[in-house]
């Protein structure tokens, strides 16, 4: 199982994509204060959808205090300022995928305290960055595939006769 932590976010639609993404891969989600929102925030419970019940969100008043309860994870930071790519890291179950704030990303006391697990995912110069729940989402799947997707599911559900059908028309 892969964590996803936001530190201090400010928009909650990308609150409640990222909790959605969670909830369909069995990541946990953490929330660092201050949040830019409330919880009860109804553009988070509705990016949510329906998926809240399947997420399992913390929250915290430090990113000290998420590492004093973790004291043993790896982190990876995802910054505009890393050196490595995000597919050049080697993720392994448990690791946690860490993302600042829409508006300035991560502390750069942060970052300078790890510069090793600091990753950048590739995009043009001229980009500033990318929305925050489409990193999270990029970043968490690199994650998954290196591990071999565990626990989900790798085929949808189409009757053999659908499939043929499908492909016969060129769909397939």
């Amino acid at each position: 199982m892969f964590h996803i932590v936001l530190v201090e976010p400010e928009i909650p639609q990308n609150a409640g994509n990222i909790a959605r993404t969670c909830a369909a891969t069995g990541a946990c989600l953490h929330m660092i204060r201050p949040l830019g929102f409330e919880v009860s925030d109804r553009y988070l419970k509705r990016a949510g959808l329906d998926y809240w019940h399947l997420v399992d969100v913390s929250y915290y008043d430090s990113f000290g205090e998420l590492c004093a309860r973790f004291p043993s994870a790896r982190f990876f930071f995802f910054t505009t300022k890393g050196r490595k790519r995000h597919s050049d890291a080697s993720f392994r179950d448990g690791d946690f995928l860490v993302f600042g704030k829409e508006t300035k990303g991560l502390p750069e006391e942060l970052l300078l305290k790890h510069p090793g697990e600091c990753l950048r995912i590739p995009m043009i110069s001229d980009a500033r960055s990318l929305n925050l729940s489409n990193s999270a989402a990029i970043a968490l799947y690199e994650a998954l595939r290196q591990t071999g997707y565990p626990g989900l599911l790798s085929e949808g559900e189409l009757h053999e006769h659908k499939w043929s059908e499908l492909e016969g028309k060129g769909q397939g």
